[in-house]
């Protein structure tokens, strides 16, 4: 399955997520509860590739799709936290576990290849695995 983010525009669009490509001086995407739903801003000059992209687009709709959010003045493990869950909610919206098992099962069994079959990137692919293999994102402990 390669995810297309095409797909998560139209998912965004669905959900009466508003989506903008916006030149930012520090943030590559970032996502902001408004008072009548929620919009997400990419900087598509900072996206270097089709699957930063999805992987941006995922995490932010994560974000407004479980209202994870935080101030600048929140506390590390609180933003941590959330971003965890924005994380999580991208991983299983893009990698579903039963797809994971199946691309394993056909054969496809590194972390590269895996990234290149879902259309995401090495590292949220590696954070996946572990999600998925030890119930955490900490991708570090298992390099």
């Amino acid at each position: 399955m390669d995810n297309n983010p095409l797909d998560l525009y139209v998912y965004a669009e669905l959900r009466h997520i508003d989506v903008d490509w916006v030149p930012m001086r520090r943030a590559m995407s970032l996502s902001v509860p408004l008072k009548d739903g929620y919009a997400i801003a990419l900087d598509p000059w900072k996206l270097g590739s089709l699957s930063q992209e999805t992987v941006c687009l995922a995490h932010e709709l994560g974000h407004c799709e479980t209202g994870s959010f935080y101030n600048r003045l929140a506390k590390l493990d609180v933003r941590q936290r959330h971003e965890n869950r924005a994380d999580k909610w991208a991983i299983q919206h893009l990698i579903p576990v039963e797809e994971l098992d199946e691309a394993v099962t056909e054969g496809c069994d590194t972390i590269p290849a895996l990234a290149d079959r879902f259309g995401v990137t090495e590292l949220f692919m590696a954070k996946a695995v572990c999600w998925y293999a030890h119930g955490n994102l900490a991708v570090e402990m298992y390099a």
